[in-house]
Formats: structure tokens, sequence, C-alpha cells
């Protein structure tokens, strides 16, 4: 996989080889798993943003309730 040089401050360097070191991955993948992790958190804060929005209106919040029971799958453990 090609790589790049990204500039980062001496003590986020410092921060990226410990946590990779601790890990037993090389700064590469530790800094791709970071990127990760924050696009993860990121979306994960938007959809929580969006649930709520949602659960202000309570007709859209009872035709969202609807449509997640009628599309959900069961797992087969109930």
């Amino acid at each position: 996989m090609p790589t790049t040089t990204i500039r980062v401050d001496t003590e986020t360097h410092a921060r990226l080889v410990q946590i990779g070191q601790a890990a037993g991955k090389s700064l590469v993948d530790t800094v791709r798993d970071a990127a990760e992790a924050l696009h993860r958190q990121r979306f994960a804060s938007q959809v929580a943003a969006e649930l709520a929005e949602l659960h202000q209106d309570p007709k859209a919040w009872a035709a969202y309730l609807a449509e997640a029971e009628s599309t959900s799958v069961s797992d087969g453990l109930g």
C-alpha cells in the first residue's frame, strides 16, 4: 500500500509510537487505526444526534420505531 508523510507535533508522534508499541503494531497501522476509530466515533455521534432530533417529534419517532420493528431481523435467541 502506498504511503505518504504527515506532519504531527512531537508529543502526538510520541503518543502514537507508544500506543503502537503497546499493541505490537507499526506506526502506519496505529495511525490507520486511530483514523478509523475517529471516523467511527464521529459517525456514531452524528447518528445519536439525528436520533435525538427525531425523538423530539412524536409522530416521526413513532414512524421510525414502527419501521425499525417491521424491518428487524430476529436473531433466533428469543
